[in-house]
């Protein structure tokens, strides 16, 4: 008899700015009738940081990782817990950004409280990276136009996109599937969305990657 495949309990999706995290993990969450955590929705300091304020880096990162520290802390994913989750980021995020906006300083002491954190708190069972050129972000910033993020310069998605694709490139906490967002669309084309969540409801073991092209849409590495 063969062994059934259980689908993962705790489902994270990651990806640089604008690549399409919130509304993959909302759509995952519907069609497996799953527990949905986001992404906090403000920070009173993120409008300083991109302004360019001095301190206001700190500030900001600071808020972010207590705000995802709470969220992921208060999942029910016990051993008797029935529920699955799916999260719209992974707590080394935070770190990955801290890394690229505080001075050493600041990052000595933020590395204290984010160690602390992370001890805490679970590693999900499936990772799914997003990816995007740079022109595909820009583009999509633009369109969203949201005021927080009207300064996001280019260089600094650049060196966003340039972390994540580094930080999952050494990645081995979890399974990971990377997905290339910038010729999909999972809102527009519904086809796209269906191979993906076809892809997810089968076993994936070490890093895959998802590709809808011509009938292939997964390989190994």
């Amino acid at each position: 008899m063969a062994n059934l495949f259980e689908l993962p309990r705790y489902i994270a999706v990651e990806g640089p700015i604008r690549v399409g995290k919130s509304t993959l993990a909302r759509m995952l969450a519907e069609r497996l009738n799953a527990q949905r955590v986001m992404e906090p929705e403000s920070n009173p300091f993120l409008g300083a940081f991109y302004e360019g304020e001095p301190g206001a880096a700190f500030q900001a990162q600071f808020a972010f990782l207590v705000s995802r520290f709470e969220r992921l802390h208060a999942l029910d994913l016990g051993p008797r817990s029935n529920k699955t989750t799916v999260a719209d980021y992974i707590i080394e995020k935070d770190k990955l950004f801290a890394c690229l906006n505080l001075n050493d300083q600041e990052l000595d002491t933020y590395n204290r409280y984010y160690n602390y954190f992370r001890a805490q708190l679970p590693t999900p069972d499936l990772v799914i990276y997003l990816q995007a050129t740079p022109e595909v972000l820009k583009k999509r910033l633009k369109k969203k136009n949201a005021p927080d993020e009207r300064s996001v310069s280019d260089d600094y998605l650049e060196e966003v996109i340039k972390a994540y694709e580094h930080f999952f490139f050494h990645y081995t906490s979890s399974d990971l599937l990377i997905v290339n967002t910038s010729d999909i669309d999972f809102v527009e084309r519904n086809e796209d969305l269906q191979q993906l969540l076809r892809k997810v409801s089968e076993p994936i073991k070490g890093t895959q990657y998802f590709l809808p092209l011509g009938g292939q849409e997964a390989a190994s590495a």
